[in-house]
């Protein structure tokens, strides 16, 4: 049974798909969880230096991810600071990483993603490309292709909720990630 740290996650859809598949896993965001179970409520850098297996990292995209390059340059102090951030979640001292963001600046400034991935290769019926960069595990491989393919999260409306619903992991997705990565 490994031990993986769910980092940026209060959706709690990773955390429990790999839960289903008998890890022990703990999800970690500065938000409280919307699902009852194993989460840690803080910074991910208080528990990021214990004995994980797998560490998978979502880190918020908001100064990293191309739709908001029009205004990176006035918001230089705050794109280093989340870079910095991912810098962190990749150089952790873990044996197995994957970390998440849309295409953007991780790409330029860091390093290019090692894949691309669509909601709709496993089984949702969603266009939304997803960057991946990856130690120590294999490429995702798809499960279930979908001919239909809506683009709902680039259309939905200015919210309070908006950047919250934007950035939760697909429940296929999920279980393709608990399901190939043990």
């Amino acid at each position: 049974m490994a031990r993986i740290l769910i980092a940026c996650e209060f959706s709690g859809i990773v955390r429990d798909a790999f839960l289903a598949h008998g890890h022990d896993a703990i999800s970690c965001d500065l938000l409280p969880s919307e699902q009852p179970g194993s989460h840690y409520q803080g910074d991910v850098r208080d528990i990021l230096w214990q004995d994980w297996d797998m560490l998978l990292a979502f880190p918020p995209c908001t100064y990293l991810c191309n739709s908001g390059a029009r205004w990176w340059a006035q918001r230089q102090q705050e794109q280093a600071e989340a870079l910095d951030f991912v810098r962190l979640l990749l150089n952790a001292s873990i044996p197995c990483i994957a970390l998440e963001n849309p295409e953007g600046r991780i790409s330029t400034a860091i390093r290019k993603p090692n894949q691309l991935i669509h909601p709709w290769e496993y089984g949702e019926e969603e266009e939304k490309k997803t960057c991946l960069w990856l130690k120590g595990l294999p490429l995702l491989q798809p499960t279930r292709l979908m001919a239909k393919r809506e683009q709902r999260i680039w259309r939905m409306g200015q919210s309070k909720r908006r950047s919250r619903e934007r950035s939760r992991t697909f429940p296929g997705i999920a279980r393709a990630m608990a399901e190939q990565w043990k």
